[in-house]
């Protein structure tokens, strides 16, 4: 069973420059000019006791005006460590990716090229599951570079159940689960009086104390971590991330999977610890966030068609978190938590971030709600990403692609 771990390492500009308008907006990218959480993350993989895997990390780029700096940052990162760590390691970035589309084109494949893409989280997602199979793979673990190692058994774990039945049936994709700093899977409770109605946090830790804290070490979940998730070949090669989807794509992951008949299971054994950056964005920002992914991701729910060979889903399959956000009192809990933080924010005398907390109430109602169809769009997309493996599954295509990573 050959594996592959992928490590995605998002960078921006320079921190002199910083965000501009038209760059891609990730949580924490780190600026050029910085070090960043990478290197740690590589170093960690030296506690593994199972190091029979490839590691591919993929440099992404907030901008494409940064591609070279990014790739070159990326590279010397690894060559700073590769002796060291005892796995082989592979870098991913804009010029692997260019040559990629090159023998797409070359081979009359040229309506491909937007499948795989270095923007957005769940296009970047793709090719963490596209290029365990450009390698022969049979299992991706997708780990993110602000985490560290701290269980030796790791990766034996992550091991342990894929590919292996469970009560009957076929265990094809594992979720593990974050320690934070604390060393708890807890995230911290919120005290802010706009959290009673909004309840994420709440949700969360509710959801986390019956998956992670309680019962047998596996279990079909509602939630999956995207910084800890082994995915089978059996699942990548037909299923992948929606690229409409801007955040919030690895629970969207566990919704698409569970549409063609698959479920995650979380395995309350293994776990990595999270230390992200600190967040760069306003609360009203985040919101925002958040309520265009529960929006979209209610709405592919209620989209969905009896197709053969599909389960459908509901709401109740997901709580108590997301499922608490895919109900039809959202745009309630929405308007109620938006005008709550607003009056928080004109308490604190900033009559700006009131003002843009209540736009996210019209966006709610207006652009927020996709204007095309989710679950159609959805299905389109997968079987347009099902032809495109079985195509780099020939034999030629593939040596051709792994020329350029290898």
């Amino acid at each position: 069973m050959k594996v592959t771990m992928v490590i995605p390492s998002y960078w921006g500009r320079e921190s002199r420059i910083g965000w501009q308008k038209g760059d891609a907006i990730y949580d924490h990218p780190i600026p050029l000019d910085h070090e960043g959480t990478l290197l740690r993350a590589i170093e960690s993989i030296k506690i593994l006791q199972d190091k029979d895997f490839q590691l591919a990390i993929i440099a992404v780029p907030t901008t494409k005006d940064i591609d070279t700096e990014v790739e070159a940052k990326v590279e010397t990162i690894i060559k700073s460590v590769s002796n060291d760590v005892g796995v082989d390691i592979l870098l991913f970035g804009p010029s692997h990716l260019e040559k990629i589309h090159d023998i797409f084109f070359r081979n009359g494949k040229e309506d491909y090229t937007d499948i795989l893409e270095l923007r957005g989280y769940s296009n970047i997602r793709n090719l963490c599951l596209f290029i365990p199979h450009i390698l022969n793979s049979d299992i991706s673990v997708l780990i993110d570079d602000d985490e560290v190692f701290e269980d030796k058994e790791f990766m034996s774990k992550a091991k342990e159940h894929i590919g292996n039945d469970f009560e009957g049936k076929p265990v094809l994709a594992v979720a593990g689960y974050y320690l934070q700093k604390d060393g708890g899977y807890l995230v911290k409770s919120d005290s802010d009086e706009w959290t009673k109605s909004w309840k994420k946090n709440e949700k969360m830790n509710e959801g986390f104390r019956n998956y992670i804290g309680t019962g047998a070490r596996l279990k079909v979940t509602p939630f999956v971590f995207g910084g800890n998730m082994v995915i089978h070949r059996d699942i990548y090669m037909n299923v992948p991330f929606d690229p409409n989807v801007t955040r919030g794509e690895d629970i969207d992951f566990l919704m698409n999977a569970k549409m063609f008949g698959y479920n995650f299971y979380l395995d309350n054994q293994l776990s990595i610890k999270h230390l992200p950056p600190p967040k760069t964005h306003p609360i009203w920002r985040r919101l925002r966030e958040d309520i265009y992914r529960f929006i979209y991701q209610r709405a592919k729910i209620e989209s969905q068609k009896d197709i053969e060979g599909m389960t459908r889903v509901y709401p109740k399959d997901f709580d108590p978190y997301p499922g608490y956000f895919f109900k039809s009192d959202l745009d309630e809990i929405i308007e109620t938590s938006c005008k709550m933080l607003s009056e928080q924010y004109l308490d604190e005398d900033d009559k700006v971030a009131s003002k843009e907390t209540l736009r996210n109430i019209t966006l709610a109602k207006t652009e927020a709600n996709p204007q095309f169809n989710p679950f159609e769009k959805m299905c389109n997309f997968q079987k347009r990403w099902q032809k495109m493996m079985e195509f780099v599954d020939n034999n030629d295509i593939r040596k051709n692609i792994q020329k350029i990573l290898i």
